[in-house]
């Protein structure tokens, strides 16, 4: 199984709620959860900023084999450049397009 976790919001509790379900995901002891992939867009892409309360935890993921991917459009409008992220972060154009493809091959959709 896949799944794509979907962080679009500016609530911390989300943010964290998000990332949490990513670890229980890789935590999973059936063995049956094949890949994770986070897609952050909008608000959702302070949860990985460098520097932020989060970094450590994004870290851990990407470094766990989560991929994690910023939707371009976002960092453009809020005037961000991909090194304002998290080393490892992926940057794709659209958020809700790459979401949409990872559905498209498969992967179940998370949106706390």
């Amino acid at each position: 199984m896949q799944t794509v976790v979907h962080l679009l919001s500016g609530d911390e509790s989300e943010q964290e709620t998000s990332l949490a379900i990513a670890q229980n995901l890789l935590d999973d002891e059936t063995g049956s959860i094949d890949d994770v992939a986070i897609v952050v867009q909008a608000a959702g892409i302070n949860a990985v900023k460098a520097g932020e309360d989060n970094e450590e935890q994004v870290r851990e993921l990407l470094d766990s084999g989560v991929s994690v991917k910023a939707c371009r459009n976002t960092l453009d409008m809020m005037d961000l450049a991909e090194s304002d992220l998290v080393e490892g972060i992926e940057t794709v154009p659209e958020g809700a397009v790459e979401v949409t493809r990872l559905q498209t091959e498969g992967y179940a959709y998370v949106r706390p």
